[in-house]
């Protein structure tokens, strides 16, 4: 059951790094403001893309530690109360 687990994370890690490109999505304004910036050469846009990723993904990496330590701290107070 744990390398099932493990392996789901492994999986979903991979997937993460796999496919942002994919990702890459803006309001239309910043679209627009990106696109004109590619077009005169500059790389500012690549900038504003990973840093809608960023925002997007850490409040998940934040929700998702919270979970596991909530996790293994329920888990390690079951084990000590199974003792007693």
């Amino acid at each position: 059951m744990k390398i099932r687990i493990v392996l789901f994370f492994i999986l979903a890690f991979i997937t993460l790094l796999v496919i942002p490109e994919l990702s890459f999505a803006q309001c239309p304004m910043c679209k627009a403001g990106a696109e004109q910036s590619l077009a005169a050469g500059s790389t500012a846009a690549r900038g504003l893309n990973t840093g809608i990723l960023y925002l997007f993904v850490t409040p998940y990496l934040l929700a998702i530690t919270i979970g596991i330590i909530w996790w293994r701290n329920n888990k390690k107070s079951e084990k000590y109360q199974l003792e007693i």
